[in-house]
């Protein structure tokens, strides 16, 4: 499974702890926030927990698809500029200096737009310059040059075969192959329960490592109450006839957040339903992106709420 981790020192004799696990992960008995909590406990890491006070919590999705992830940049009336269009340089897990970049590119091409002639404030501005001078920027050379560094993940050699193709690709042919290799939905990858095994996690010790919900409290989210649910499912039927019976109910594992979890159907005896705890979710948007039948659209929730993040 592709992923990583990072660990940074900051001032207070504090440290940001993180752990990354690629969303086209195939087992689904595989629990990303429990993966995070053994980590953890590594000799090499847990060094510096110790002793430590655990002060913030939180999670989101990585937007990592590089080059050929990136949609149509310029709408009437707006554009998408840094990580919301995808700018990340998945091989250096950098994207301030691109983000930054294409937002100077975007202030360029509005300004032009608003001061030439023939603009209208009766019709909504568009930004095709914009694209373009992106395409011809350093930024989309640096995409395009590691463009082929995470989908050769995806390969017959498996991870030794993936390093040695990306590092030549990367820091010696830098993108000069006449091929681009092409990604697959996240949520595809994910095998039926039957054909992987259970992977048992240990208990967490309070210390190091924490409950899920323990841990949930730290990012400070809260949502208005009787607010519109901002996690809307498609077909109620979907998550317990395939997602539950295939996958094994793969919406409690891939959650950060225990938002969802299957529980008794008080109506019919024997059976399981799909309960949805909206309050607990701190906007990663995995289910909207993993969920295995695609049937979960994440919106954003009616006057902004959600996690209150103050040192993550």
């Amino acid at each position: 499974t592709y992923g990583g981790s990072f660990l940074y020192h900051m001032e207070q004799n504090r440290v940001a702890i993180g752990f990354v696990v690629a969303l086209d992960y195939q087992n689904p008995y595989l629990h990303p926030y429990k993966e995070f909590q053994r980590y953890k406990h590594h000799p090499r890491i847990k060094k510096y927990l110790e002793g430590g006070t655990c002060i913030a919590y939180g999670a989101r999705a990585l937007n990592e698809g590089g080059l050929q992830s990136i949609p149509k940049l310029a709408f009437p009336g707006g554009a998408l500029i840094g990580d919301t269009a995808g700018f990340l340089n998945v091989l250096k897990i950098k994207g301030s200096h691109t983000a930054m970049k294409s937002g100077m590119l975007a202030a360029e091409a509005a300004y032009k737009a608003l001061t030439s002639e023939g603009s209208s404030s009766n019709t909504p501005v568009l930004l095709t310059e914009y694209e373009e001078s992106l395409k011809n920027s350093w930024v989309w050379k640096e995409l395009y040059q590691v463009r082929n560094v995470r989908p050769s993940f995806n390969n017959p050699f498996g991870l030794y075969g993936f390093l040695a193709y990306s590092g030549l690709e990367a820091f010696i042919l830098k993108g000069r192959v006449p091929w681009t290799f092409h990604h697959h939905p996240d949520y595809a990858a994910l095998k039926p329960a039957s054909q992987c095994k259970p992977i048992e996690y240990p208990k967490p010790d309070g210390k190091i490592s924490f409950e899920l919900l323990e841990n949930l409290a730290r990012s400070g989210t809260n949502h208005t109450e009787n607010q519109p649910v901002h996690l809307r499912v498609r077909d109620k039927k979907i998550p317990v006839e395939r997602n539950l019976k295939i996958f094994g109910g793969p919406e409690g594992r891939f959650c950060p957040a225990g938002v969802y979890e299957f529980v008794d159907d008080e109506a019919n005896q024997g059976e399981k339903r799909l309960q949805i705890n909206s309050q607990n979710c701190v906007h990663c948007k995995t289910c909207d992106i993993k969920d295995v039948s695609q049937n979960i659209d994440w919106v954003t929730p009616e006057g902004g709420n959600g996690p209150a993040y103050s040192y993550t």
